[in-house]
């Protein structure tokens, strides 16, 4: 796993950029329970999602994963949920802006 790196998934039709990587070695990253895999490769079996789980991936977003420091953005929405190591990714809050007096 390295930054710009893309991943699909399995199950449904999320796609992410990675953004930040852990400084740990490369761990799990899944999406509806199943592993992603790098965009272009083939995806095997049958499985699919034809609901949305909850907290599934919405496009444009980041999520990070606070205890490995891994960030991602969704680039092609779906119906899974992301997780890393088996710990489901948050959404990443935007910063607040300065208060101007």
């Amino acid at each position: 796993m390295k930054p710009g790196a893309r991943y699909k998934s399995a199950v449904c039709s999320t796609e992410l950029v990675i953004i930040r990587v852990p400084p740990l070695p490369a761990g799990e990253l899944s999406c509806g329970g199943v592993s992603m895999v790098p965009l272009g490769e083939d995806v095997s079996g049958g499985e699919s999602l034809s609901v949305p789980q909850p907290g599934h991936a919405a496009v444009g977003k980041r999520y990070v994963d606070p205890d490995s420091g891994l960030e991602v953005l969704c680039s092609k929405a779906g119906f899974g949920a992301l997780a890393y190591e088996g710990r489901a990714l948050s959404l990443k809050s935007a910063k607040p802006l300065p208060a101007s007096d």
